[in-house]
């Protein structure tokens, strides 16, 4: 079981690097650099929606502390 779950693993990289290493090629640069691209990539798109997320719960939490729904004359 555990072989299998390795020849997985090692089909994945191969293609995956595979990829990338080809996509150097064709631009002239290094592989690494490359790879190095796609994961801050990665992480810039990822922090990018926490980031927003964030910032719209702010403004909804400052819209419910100044917008108040009341129900009736007598909650002034």
């Amino acid at each position: 079981m555990l072989r299998l779950v390795y020849n997985i693993r090692h089909f994945f990289e191969k293609r995956g690097f595979y990829v990338s290493s080809r996509f150097a090629d064709r631009l002239g640069m290094r592989a690494k650099n490359v790879r190095l691209f796609f994961i801050y990539l990665s992480f810039a798109t990822l922090g990018m929606g926490f980031a927003i997320y964030i910032t719209m719960a702010f403004f909804l939490r400052m819209k419910d502390l100044f917008y108040t729904k009341r129900t009736s004359v007598f909650d002034l």
